[in-house]
């Protein structure tokens, strides 16, 4: 139990965009899963990096390259130190989790041949289903998918049938975008290791509400995105065992991932610059170092404590409403509420929200066969984050009653 509980109002501020109104109303924004919001503090390191010492890095010896270098090789300490990571050079920085996601898949082009099998679970985002489907096609691999239950659970007992020693690679995420499960990550690592397969999981849903711990889970691969965590678009980490990341081969040629060309032959960079070819997304990097420092500032465990109690009681209102249903009822998961009302499309239910000044997602969520599963076109899905309050539910809940009874 957390003692000292979360001064939210004063969390708030430090969100500048939930001060603004949008159609004349509040912003109530719970569509955190797909972004989260940027705090100020966040905002101040991105505006002081192009104000002060934008510069290209670990190139130039003037001093705002080697201050920019500086600030941008401090950040990927930062994301090391967060995660637990054993050496700073496992972690490469990339454009976010689909792109480090594709990195690994085109590197096990090498390692795949026909006849392998590949395991992914049934509640992947699509960034987590297609690449593999191409490494699939490259090889004459074969993609076998862990099945879900109707409380949108991984059925694991199939999990463990299906592993065997023609299992080169296994992919799930930590927790599902679309219904907020957290899966038993630790145990499908632990099984796929006995049978000498690798594992990537897709953190990009569990960074805001998990702290995980590379070395506990003793996972090969790990991605998260820095947008879904208070941080910016468009930069993300891709942590890779060191073993893993010098056997594959780099994903991008250019500049910076080499150690010498000739037109003859390339050697390439050590770790990790051998898979950070070219100019990265240099402030990115730096403010996404940033929001680390802000969340853990908070503290995570009282993050998720707060962030529990918000979907106990937006679970609890919103299954007041007549013909209410949630997708996504396992009793382990973050603060992720998918839902429908009999009768009536989500996407009709999600404008009239906006209308209201609500912002929540409709549609299938880039994870179109948790739909086909279920046999619906999408849900409505309000996620919450630390920043949400009992009084933004209590609207949430007042302009789903409006909908209902306006669109029925």
């Amino acid at each position: 139990m957390i003692k000292e509980a979360l001064d939210i109002q004063k969390i708030r501020k430090d969100f500048p965009i939930l001060q603004r109104q949008v159609n004349g109303k509040p912003l109530v924004y719970l569509d955190n899963a797909a972004t989260s919001q940027t705090p100020q503090q966040v905002i101040d390191v991105i505006v002081e990096y192009y104000q002060r010492y934008n510069a290209n890095i670990h190139r130039g010896v003037h001093t705002l390259s080697q201050e920019a270098t500086d600030a941008y090789e401090a950040a990927r300490k930062k994301i090391q130190t967060h995660f637990n990571i054993a050496k700073a050079h496992e972690v490469i920085l990339t454009s976010g989790t689909t792109h480090s996601i594709n990195l690994v898949a085109n590197g096990f082009t090498a390692f795949v041949k026909e006849g392998d099998e590949i395991l992914v679970s049934a509640m992947e985002h699509h960034s987590n289903i297609v690449p593999w489907q191409m490494l699939c096609e490259r090889t004459g691999g074969v993609l076998k998918v862990i099945p879900m239950d109707l409380n949108g659970e991984l059925v694991m007992e199939e999990y463990h049938k299906l592993l065997s020693d023609r299992t080169k690679l296994v992919f799930c995420n930590h927790v599902s975008n679309a219904l907020g499960t957290i899966n038993p990550i630790k145990e499908i690592i632990d099984a796929a290791h006995r049978m000498g397969a690798a594992v990537l999981i897709d953190g990009a849903q569990a960074a805001p509400h998990i702290k995980a711990d590379m070395q506990d889970l003793d996972v090969d691969f790990y991605t998260v995105s820095a947008h879904k965590i208070c941080g910016p678009t468009g930069v993300g980490m891709l942590y890779g065992k060191e073993e893993w990341l010098n056997k594959l081969p780099p994903y991008q040629g250019g500049g910076e991932m080499i150690a010498e060309v000739t037109f003859e032959k390339t050697t390439y960079a050590d770790l990790p610059h051998k898979f950070e070819a070219g100019t990265p997304n240099i402030c990115g990097g730096i403010a996404f170092g940033a929001a680390l420092d802000y969340m853990n500032s908070i503290g995570f465990a009282a993050l998720a404590h707060y962030e529990e109690e918000l979907l106990k009681y937006a679970t609890e209102q919103l299954l007041d409403i007549v013909g209410l249903k949630i997708y996504g009822t396992s009793e382990n998961k973050t603060s992720v509420i998918s839902f429908n009302i009999e009768g009536i499309h989500p996407y009709d239910i999600g404008t009239i929200l906006d209308k209201l000044g609500i912002a929540v997602r409709t549609g299938h969520h880039c994870a179109q066969p948790i739909m086909d599963f279920y046999g619906i076109p999408g849900t409505v899905r309000a996620s919450f984050s630390f920043y949400n309050t009992k009084d933004e539910v209590d609207v949430l809940v007042e302009g789903v009653k409006k909908a209902r009874n306006m669109l029925l």
